[in-house]
């Protein structure tokens, strides 16, 4: 018989737990496979991790691995993949808002042969316009700078057969994206359509900060345009600055004036603020580069000595 993984990273959780671990069990239990839960901890500080125990205890295909501390949305999820066992794995968030409904459908495809079941988010229910239209913005953006493509709509809701687990695997890098990452395998891709409910109870996990580090690791981590784009800047202020010496010449040479406190301004907020963004883009890498090669975990574990 089959088996399926089905991975879910819980950060403050508690309110969402035993609600979606009995939506997914009804599920499940009318499916021809062998399936477990494996819940990924990730340093919550309510009670999740007390109440993912007792289920524990309870029940044996719920599993839970905790992470030492608390250490982001894809972390848990590559924790949670690292050790799911399944044929096919399937991740997703526990909040409701990636239905267990949808999960027959997702091994359907799989069956047809398919390595990658991704969902397509079509619309999330209570989320406000201006949200909506800066994650297209966002979408068009990664799309246009890297050779990845990354499907709009895309979430970390998917299913992956064990050989695109195991292949997944082999990326290590510590600033993770992974709907890139999943695309870079190159699997045969099915899609499946869905509209996101509001959340079952609880806030949002994913601050505007979070949202944003995700949103330029996927840039940084899957294109080098922006580094192009600084050496094309830098150019550019190049070819400027050599036009505001002539006329500075011109100034200096005809009108026999001094050169005003504007035209040094100008200059200075120009080149200085465009030297200021060339580096910036250059740290970025750097600290990627410089985190990569510290070579340190991914993660650590409070319970299991297996840490990668």
């Amino acid at each position: 018989m089959k088996s399926v993984s089905i991975v879910v990273p819980v950060y403050n959780e508690g309110e969402n737990i035993l609600h979606f671990t009995a939506a997914v069990k009804e599920v499940m239990e009318k499916q021809p496979y062998k399936w477990d839960l494996l819940f990924v901890d990730d340093g919550s500080r309510d009670n999740s991790l007390e109440l993912l125990e007792d289920l524990q205890a309870k029940f044996s295909y719920v599993h839970v691995l905790a992470l030492s501390r608390n250490c982001g949305h894809q972390i848990a999820l590559t924790c949670g993949l690292d050790h799911a066992e399944g044929d096919a794995v399937i991740s997703m968030d526990g909040d409701m808002q990636h239905p267990p409904e949808l999960l027959p459908q997702l091994l359907a495809k799989w069956e047809e042969g398919y390595h990658v079941v991704q969902t397509i988010r079509k619309d999330t229910q209570g989320v406000s316009w201006l949200k909506k239209k800066s994650s297209a913005l966002y979408y068009r953006l990664i799309n246009a700078l890297s050779s990845a493509h990354i499907r709009p709509g895309g979430s970390d809701f998917r299913l992956l057969d064990r050989q695109a687990v195991e292949a997944l695997g082999k990326y290590r890098e510590h600033d993770r994206f992974l709907r890139g990452m999943v695309t870079l395998l190159g699997y045969k891709v099915a899609e499946v359509p869905f509209v996101a409910s509001p959340r079952f109870a609880g806030k949002s996990k994913y601050s505007l900060s979070k949202m944003a580090k995700l949103a330029v690791d996927g840039i940084v981590g899957f294109s080098v345009v922006p580094l192009r784009a600084a050496f094309v800047a830098g150019l550019l202020s190049a070819v400027l600055s050599f036009f505001l010496l002539l006329h500075v010449l011109y100034v200096y040479i005809c009108d026999d004036v001094v050169s005003g406190w504007t035209t040094i301004m100008v200059c200075l907020s120009l080149f200085g603020g465009t030297q200021l963004i060339m580096l910036g883009i250059m740290g970025e890498y750097l600290g990627r580069i410089y985190t990569e090669v510290k070579n340190r975990p991914l993660y650590l574990l409070k319970n299991k000595e297996e840490d990668k």
